[in-house]
């Protein structure tokens, strides 16, 4: 059996019907201010995103710093990661978290051998 997913004890389809401003009340306090203070960039971010998913072009941004809400669930956004876009699917498991939390701006940095003369152990060998 599947459980349903829940936030602050609403199902998604009660998140979805809430306005962004009454969503912004089931979210961690600095989430909250954020919300509230970028209403009309949300807002216009989520219409942008509505408008995309009709055409079937991918949503592309540099806006690492906004919060995911409920109408955001279920698209696929390419969030830029400062050398390239990632896509992403929202997950109902995201709403208030940022979208630049899910998009890594470094790598893992895996190192190679040691040159020669790097070690002491490799000063006494010869180059050839």
């Amino acid at each position: 059996m599947v459980k349903e997913f829940t936030h602050q004890g609403k199902s998604l389809a009660e998140l979805k019907q809430l306005d962004t401003r009454e969503f912004a009340k089931f979210v961690k306090s600095n989430e909250r201010r954020s919300i509230l203070r970028q209403f009309q960039k949300i807002e216009k971010f989520v219409s942008k995103c509505r408008e995309r998913a009709e055409h079937k072009k991918p949503i592309r941004t540099h806006s690492r710093e906004l919060v995911i809400v409920p109408k955001m669930v279920d698209y696929t956004i390419a969030i830029h990661s400062g050398q390239a876009y990632v896509p992403i699917k929202i997950m109902p498991e995201m709403l208030g978290h940022r979208l630049g939390e899910f998009v890594p701006t470094r790598k893992k940095v895996s190192h190679g051998a040691a040159g020669i003369g790097a070690t002491r152990s490799s000063a006494s060998r010869s180059v050839k």
